[in-house]
């Protein structure tokens, strides 16, 4: 695909629906007990695959456009799938379904695409194994496909080694159905919508500080779930409408998550001119508007407690820091490296060849701030947003870039080109 470079920008625009929110509402209205509504559901290809895994295990869920309906089975209400279930390319789906089906009263496997089965797994599997689930690499130990069987889970005191929510959440999950209460302590905060969408569908989740405690609930209730837009799929417009020549760009009803706007918080530190308007709250997030207006940007230091809050964002922070005056380090985000891709090599390959000047570390990236991308080929590695932060480098570089298989942004943006098709007609 050919992305041209624009030149003006003035735009009012909506994002898909969270994903991280859409696939919780999916599991957890699956096991509640009554109707489920979910509005502005992401209809993208990795909550897809967690609809058709519950619908395996028997759940009726309706889909009209991004609206969804689901009769909750109830806690143990799940029915022994007759087929592997396969969660496509989510590692959400894989790490959280699997606390879920530990509780659960029969034996599964669970698999999913080339890329999932070269995801370690061993972050789950062992605090799963800790409270008494056998569970279980099939073809090589650690990685998918997983064998889970039936057993009685025990409640456990655990420190996490990473700060990973589809760590915390896969055993918040099977803590709902162990004996006693279960404890987690984080290094860093990480994103928290399974504990706020747990409590909003009548779940104990406690948190102290970077502790987290959950009890066992007999029940959770069926409740109407509205999804904000993906501030991850929002900050594709966020660092276009800030490094753009001439932008002035208005997101409407955007989850405002604390643990999840460390992409506003760097870009505000970086001298983007950014403000949130119509704040409130939608089923326990926070929810508002966003607007922002190209700005002169200088070069931070990004590490530490803010990388939970925008791991999934780097990529295109990357391409943020390219036009930002002086250098930009970015550092302690070794986890991109067991993404849909090497996030971290694939970005500053990419970026690389099309002008810019970016190091790559063991940990992150440096990146010194130039006034001018020239354009090229560049390759998308099969992975949403790499193609997504490479096509608004396109659209602010001198010639333009061609990106090699962008169709993966359907992963969990379908209608991102869309947009953009719309921004450039628009201006034209």
């Amino acid at each position: 695909m050919l992305i041209k470079p624009i030149k003006q920008i003035r735009q009012n625009i909506t994002v898909p629906g969270d994903k991280s929110i859409s696939h919780r509402a999916i599991m957890l209205s699956s096991i509640a007990e009554g109707e489920s509504k979910i509005h502005n559901f992401l209809m993208g290809d990795d909550c897809l695959n967690t609809i058709e895994c519950f619908r395996k295990m028997q759940v009726p869920i309706k889909t009209t456009e991004n609206k969804i309906k689901i009769k909750g089975a109830g806690l143990k209400g799940l029915k022994k799938p007759d087929e592997i279930l396969d969660v496509g390319n989510s590692g959400t789906t894989i790490r959280l379904m699997c606390g879920i089906l530990a509780g659960q009263d029969f034996d599964c496997e669970i698999t999913g695409d080339r890329s999932i089965q070269n995801r370690p797994m061993d972050r789950i599997i062992s605090p799963l194994k800790q409270m008494g689930s056998i569970i279980e690499g099939t073809e090589r130990s650690g990685y998918a496909p997983l064998k889970i069987q039936k057993s009685k889970l025990t409640a456990i005191d655990y420190n996490m080694p990473v700060a990973s929510a589809q760590v915390k959440s896969a055993i918040l999950l099977a803590g709902i159905y162990a004996d006693g209460t279960t404890s987690i302590h984080e290094i860093q905060r990480s994103r928290d919508h399974t504990e706020r969408m747990l409590n909003y569908m009548g779940a104990n989740i406690k948190q102290d500080g970077l502790s987290i405690f959950s009890d066992p609930i007999d029940k959770l209730y069926a409740r109407e779930i509205y999804v904000p837009g993906d501030i991850s799929s929002a900050s594709f417009f966020l660092v276009l409408g800030t490094i753009a020549k001439d932008a002035e760009i208005a997101i409407k009803d955007i989850g405002l998550n604390p643990t999840r706007t460390g992409i506003i918080d760097v870009l505000k530190q970086m001298g983007a001119d950014i403000k949130i308007l119509n704040e409130r709250i939608l089923n326990g997030e926070p929810t508002g508007d966003i607007h922002v207006t190209n700005s002169d940007l200088r070069g931070v230091e990004i590490g530490g407690d803010i990388i939970p809050r925008l791991i999934d964002e780097i990529p295109v922070l990357a391409v943020a820091a390219t036009f930002a005056k002086g250098t930009t380090t970015i550092r302690d985000a070794e986890e991109l490296k067991i993404k849909e891709s090497d996030r971290i090599a694939a970005i500053a390959s990419e970026l690389k060849k099309i002008g810019a000047d970016i190091e790559e570390t063991e940990d992150g990236m440096i990146i010194h701030g130039k006034d001018i991308l020239q354009g090229g080929i560049v390759e998308s590695y099969n992975d949403h947003r790499i193609a997504m932060a490479l096509t608004i480098a396109g659209l602010v570089s001198k010639e333009g870039v061609i990106i090699n298989n962008p169709d993966c942004v359907t992963v969990s943006f379908p209608n991102f080109f869309d947009i953009l098709d719309r921004m450039i007609k628009d201006e034209n």
